[in-house]
Order: C-alpha cells, then sequence, then structure tokens
C-alpha cells in the first residue's frame, strides 16, 4: 500500500521510500521509515494531498506519494 491510498482522516507508518531522484528531498521534509503520518485533505481530483507529519501539514503531489510504500496504524480521526 502507498501513501496514495490513504485517504484523509487515516493514519498511517512509512514503510520504506522508493523515489530515487527525489529520496534525500522526502527525508529533509521528515519523512523516514517508521514516520507517522495523517492524510488532512486532498484536492477535488486527489492531486496535491495535504498530510500532518511531526507536527506540521505538508503538501504532495500524487506522483510523489506513490512511491512512499506505508501501512496504516489506526482508523478514522
Amino acid at each position: 500500500m502507498t501513501l496514495k491510498d490513504i485517504l484523509p482522516g487515516e493514519k498511517c507508518r512509512i514503510k520504506n521510500i522508493y523515489v530515487n531522484n527525489l529520496r534525500k528531498r522526502i527525508i529533509d521534509m521528515g519523512l523516514t521509515t517508521n514516520t507517522e503520518i495523517t492524510v488532512k485533505k486532498m484536492a477535488p481530483l486527489g492531486d496535491p494531498m495535504e498530510i500532518l507529519v511531526r507536527g506540521y501539514l505538508l503538501t504532495l503531489r500524487k506522483a510523489e506519494a506513490r512511491m512512499i510504500e506505508v501501512e496504516k496504524i489506526g482508523g478514522s480521526s
């Protein structure tokens, strides 16, 4: 499952990051293995998405979210 598949209100944990050319930028933004993420909002067409990570809001494109493998850790909030 990738971050792109998580719906607003759901929480997940990063398992792996497959973005080779953007990996350093993604990690610099705080998206590292075992980090918990809450999806806050999706744009009307699903791109971009807004996530809560390490206490701040971050916007990611669908293409970036597709390269981040996650596991769900709870229900909606």
